[in-house]
């Protein structure tokens, strides 16, 4: 039952206990109890609301920046990696295979926020040997859901 919850919520965190247990044809008590397991256990992070800005009103410029790194002694990228999370700008840091060795996603008001970012906070670690920023000129679907077209369910139909 654990894994099927955590696929429901993922889909749709907005779902009740009562709703997945329908779902699952299991009780609200079984299904709320490893909801609230799966939250101690560090399992559920948090619960999250993707939103379209541009449909809202408000500019969003995100980038993705390719990072190299000098490996550091004892933490390898890991410490690197840790001090970028930090950053507020910063939505997410993944060390990838390739190229380069870190992808950082950037969120800020204007294209020279990030570029700020980059060239004061990023680009002047010790660690950094090169940054590749790539823009984000448009958001066809993120976090699974397509973007630019009515929300409202988009849950496949499933037939009983």
């Amino acid at each position: 039952m654990r894994q099927e919850i955590l696929q429901i919520l993922e889909g749709d965190s907005r779902l009740s206990a009562a709703q997945i247990a329908v779902m699952l044809d299991s009780t609200e008590e079984a299904v709320q109890a490893e909801i609230s397991r799966l939250e101690e256990e560090g399992v559920i992070v948090c619960y999250h609301t993707l939103i379209d800005w541009e449909k809202a009103g408000r500019e969003l410029v995100t980038a993705h920046i390719a990072v190299k790194v000098t490996p550091q002694r004892g933490s390898g990228f890991d410490q690197t990696a840790l001090r970028i999370a930090e950053f507020p700008e910063v939505q997410a840091v993944f060390l990838v295979s390739g190229d380069f060795d870190l992808m950082v996603l950037v969120e800020g008001a204007t294209i020279q926020d990030i570029a700020r970012f980059v060239s004061t906070k990023l680009a002047v670690m010790d660690s950094v040997v090169s940054c590749t920023t790539h823009f984000v000129l448009k958001k066809f679907k993120q976090n699974g859901r397509l973007f630019g077209r009515n929300h409202s369910d988009e849950r496949p139909n499933i037939l009983l």
